[in-house]
């Protein structure tokens, strides 16, 4: 259903499968209408998927898909009413169908031997999503990033301001990432823009989340930045250290 949600929306689900070798490989054929060979992938693609079930819900297929993108119902909300009873509704088995359809195109540009960009463009996706999830892990850090709410407001709540916080962090970063671009490029460095393809906002390492904080009155104009540190000085944690 996942997958036929992304593939009407017009996007692509590109998940890594653990148990990769246990996925099914499906092909779609209209009843009735001859098609060729599967040829090497004849005995993979076994299984078939039902087009009937696409075809008549596709009207209401399409507002659902508008409903999401005008944020009138929420995903989750929506895939809770394409099951009753820990069974698919007639909708839900529609998107299920579609899903699969673009699900098998997934797998075959996972497993193909010749050609990994795909691989390689879902590993810098997961590692992109990995940074996301350690950053919220270390801004949350009261309970190891977990939301511990035993309702669901107070989860949604806390999901809400843990967002907000680091849709901020990754705008103040974004913001002295291009600081230090121009100022890089302005002192005669060359740099090239498939090394700023590789930046990412979600790097803290220069963040203070827990410790010693200091706050002075010079506060810079509104749309201003501070300062871009010195590279050549000495951190703060050496100067610490050596004092110790």
């Amino acid at each position: 259903m996942v997958f036929g949600l992304f593939e009407i929306l017009g996007y692509n689900s590109s998940p890594r499968f653990r148990d990769l070798d246990d996925q099914r490989f499906w092909r779609a054929t209209m009843p009735g209408v001859e098609t060729g060979t599967y040829a090497v992938l004849e005995d993979l693609a076994r299984n078939r998927v039902n087009p009937n079930k696409v075809i008549t819900h596709w009207p209401v297929m399409l507002k659902v898909a508008g409903s999401l993108v005008t944020n009138q119902v929420r995903a989750y909300d929506l895939l809770r009413m394409f099951g009753r009873e820990g069974r698919p509704a007639p909708l839900g088995q529609a998107f299920a169908e579609y899903g699969r359809i673009a699900k098998t195109e997934h797998l075959l540009r996972v497993i193909d031997p010749v050609d990994d960009t795909y691989r390689r463009q879902m590993n810098r996706q997961l590692t992109v999503q990995e940074s996301r999830h350690k950053l919220a892990r270390d801004v949350c850090h009261g309970k190891r990033g977990t939301i511990h709410q035993a309702y669901r407001d107070g989860m949604e709540d806390q999901l809400g301001a843990l967002g907000l916080v680091l849709n901020a962090i990754a705008l103040r970063t974004t913001r002295y990432i291009d600081a230090a671009v121009e100022q890089l490029r302005a002192e005669g460095h060359e740099i090239r823009d498939e090394d700023i393809a590789r930046l990412s906002p979600l790097k803290h390492r220069n963040l203070n989340l827990l410790g010693r904080y200091s706050f002075t009155a010079s506060t810079p104009a509104a749309g201003a930045l501070r300062p871009l540190c010195d590279p050549d000085a000495p951190e703060l944690d050496e100067d610490e250290s050596a004092a110790d």
